[in-house]
């Protein structure tokens, strides 16, 4: 596939992303009497990742995540040659969402006061529980950690040559959006308390910029540096502890 094709699915799965994710947040989180809370906040997120995994992750493997193509560059599954290219349109594509949502919202009913943050990341009082930096750290790193781990696991689909034969096929494949939707459900039915969920920096990125939050922008650091730790650790682990080469007899 060529790589302009690549960079648009890139550029639409994380444009739907933060769409579907901060579009939930922002208009149906907190709606009168049927707003859908952290539940269905964290399902958005689920959600858009499986749809789009389904939709063009054949064309560029669906990463819609600087962190998750940094993770995969260091896990043996992405090419250096692309991973730059990769990020600038993921950020590209979160901004282009997060400028559509603030436009809808300055033309509803409250005007330009409902952007706010665009639902940003944040630790301290920029934290929905007011949890402080050291555990948004924690909690951003093994989050990530643990969404590449299950992406590297749920596309491990290829062959395994062991001594005793080969196994065909070490994940079902077909499944694996629904894994790692799950998996982005999870994460954040965990964590949006502690920061309000990242595990993206192109998430993060997209909101703090277009609603120009200061202390959102003050803070983004955090949410490029924990997420980009967590898919490296996870992408080791996985590629020392449970890949093909950590099970030859």
């Amino acid at each position: 596939m060529h790589l302009h094709n690549r960079l648009f699915a890139e550029f639409f799965g994380t444009f739907w992303l933060v769409l579907g994710g901060v579009g939930s947040a922002k208009f149906a989180a907190a709606f009168p009497e049927l707003g859908i809370g952290f539940m269905g906040v964290s399902l958005a997120f689920g959600l858009t990742v499986l749809t789009m995994a389904y939709a063009v992750g054949h064309i560029s493997g669906g990463h819609f995540n600087p962190a998750i193509s940094i993770g995969l560059w260091i896990g043996g599954r992405f090419g250096k040659a692309d991973l730059i290219p990769y990020i600038v349109v993921q950020v590209a594509g979160a901004c282009a969402a997060s400028a559509l949502l603030a436009f809808i919202l300055a033309n509803g009913p409250d005007g330009t006061a409902a952007i706010g943050n665009l639902a940003s990341n944040g630790y301290g009082e920029a934290s929905p529980g007011g949890f402080n930096l050291m555990a948004v750290i924690a909690t951003e790193v093994v989050m990530t950690a643990a969404l590449l781990m299950v992406i590297m696991g749920a596309t491990d689909t290829g062959d395994t040559t062991r001594s005793g034969g080969t196994i065909k096929g070490r994940a079902p494949a077909g499944f694996a959006p629904i894994a790692i939707g799950l998996c982005l459900t999870l994460i954040h039915l965990i964590s949006i308390p502690v920061s309000n969920t990242s595990v993206n920096p192109a998430r993060s990125t997209g909101p703090a910029l277009i609603s120009m939050d200061m202390t959102a922008i003050s803070q983004l650091w955090v949410f490029w540096v924990a997420p980009m730790v967590g898919a490296i650790l996870g992408a080791l682990a996985y590629r020392l502890l449970l890949s093909d080469r950590s099970q030859e007899d």
